[in-house]
């Protein structure tokens, strides 16, 4: 059982429709690490999965999303959560890789990695790429946040992480 989290817009803010380049810009979204926590208290793995495409385009460095991503776990650490696993894809928007959302190769890595049950799991995010990311995965969706991605429907629509945590945690209170 996992629970696989976009990051920007969904972990943390988004600044002006671009992710944080710094560890400095990186600002969590409130209750954000305190949902992850109740996931990870409850049993569930927990991964973050991401487009990073700013590192092929040059925007920042693999050294610096690594700085960021070792803050993110800080933060979720303060909070007495986990994050196993992060996964980014760092190629280029236009690239044919597998593993730019909305295609599942992150999500499909992490599973066959960590030995996870796809359809015991959760994808969480904010834009249309997530939920299709994680329905190709085969995994339940819950869309954070009040974009409409329609003709694209999650299994569930909430306003933010602490209420998809409490959503998940009410399907199975173990």
């Amino acid at each position: 059982r996992a629970v696989f989290l976009d990051r920007d817009g969904t972990l943390n803010k988004s600044i002006e429709r671009r992710p944080p380049n710094t560890p400095d810009e990186l600002e969590m979204l409130p209750g954000a690490a305190q949902a992850v926590a109740q996931l990870h208290a409850a049993g569930f793995k927990i991964f973050v999965v991401t487009n990073q495409g700013g590192v092929a385009l040059g925007y920042m460095t693999k050294k610096e999303l690594d700085a960021i991503h070792d803050k993110l776990r800080e933060e979720v650490e303060k909070a007495g959560g986990k994050i196993d696993a992060i996964a980014a894809c760092t190629h280029k928007p236009w690239a044919k890789c597998s593993c730019r959302k909305p295609k599942p190769g992150l999500i499909l890595q992490l599973a066959e990695k960590y030995n996870i049950d796809l359809a015991g799991s959760f994808m969480i995010g904010d834009r249309e790429m997530d939920i299709q990311a994680g329905q190709a995965a085969g995994a339940t969706t819950i869309l954070v946040g009040d974009e409409d991605i329609a003709p694209t429907v999650p299994d569930h629509k909430v306003p933010d992480l602490a209420a998809a945590a409490e959503l998940i945690l009410s399907f199975d209170p173990s």
